[in-house]
């Protein structure tokens, strides 16, 4: 089969249990950038426009937003080297220009109950357009596949489930068998412990260059 394929962001390791993935998630930065800042503007005007190009600042303001999404306009003004209002223009631009995305709580999972996370590879019995069109609808409709992505290799798609325990597991597999999906094959491999998982992007060593002057 030909590479026609990307993925997103896995963070975990796992084991096989042995039994022969594309969801686009999306926090993707890969404009071009520039120096400079954008014209005053009063905070009731409309900043929605076309895709903006990045500065450093607006780089800054991406690192430290990552870091802590809750923060106040003052203190990550203060910590990119804004005054208050530039910066908030400055985020407000982000978020309409959808390089912000939106703002969530990270959840300690472990203090809720016991989960199981288990990586699977999944191959189809065709590789046609209305192949994979029909399993990614279907699986968007799972909420326990958190992540799924299309691949190049030995097999198409890498679905991350988090579950309940394994026969959960079990049931939302045989449960996607019969709905005849089209899956040839699939191989589970059970997450025993994960060293190491990060929710920040590391969009200096990504992208800073570009908007380093020179």
């Amino acid at each position: 089969m030909e590479s026609r394929r990307r993925g997103l962001t896995s963070a975990n390791a796992g084991r096989s249990l042995g039994c022969s993935p594309q969801g686009r998630i999306a926090l993707s930065a890969g404009a071009a950038f520039r120096k400079g800042c954008p014209p005053p503007q009063r905070e009731d005007d409309d900043v929605s426009q076309a895709p903006i190009k990045l500065d450093r600042i607006d780089m800054k303001i991406l690192i430290e937003l990552q870091k802590n999404g809750r923060m106040t306009n003052v203190t990550l003004a203060d910590a990119v080297g804004l005054s208050a209002s530039p910066c908030l223009f400055r985020v407000k631009r982000l978020e309409q220009s959808g390089y912000i995305t939106g703002y969530g709580a990270h959840v300690a999972l472990p203090k809720l109950g016991e989960t199981v996370t288990v990586f699977t590879e999944i191959t189809l019995t065709g590789h046609t357009r209305e192949y994979f069109q029909r399993f990614e609808q279907t699986l968007r409709g799972v909420e326990e596949a958190m992540e799924c992505h299309l691949v190049s290799g030995g097999y198409d798609y890498l679905v991350k489930f988090v579950t309940r325990g394994l026969p959960h597991y079990q049931d939302v597999i045989e449960a996607l068998l019969e709905r005849n999906i089209g899956i040839a094959k699939y191989f589970s491999y059970i997450v025993l412990r994960t060293p190491i998982s990060r929710s920040e992007l590391p969009l200096d060593t990504l992208f800073g260059e570009a908007v380093r002057p020179n």
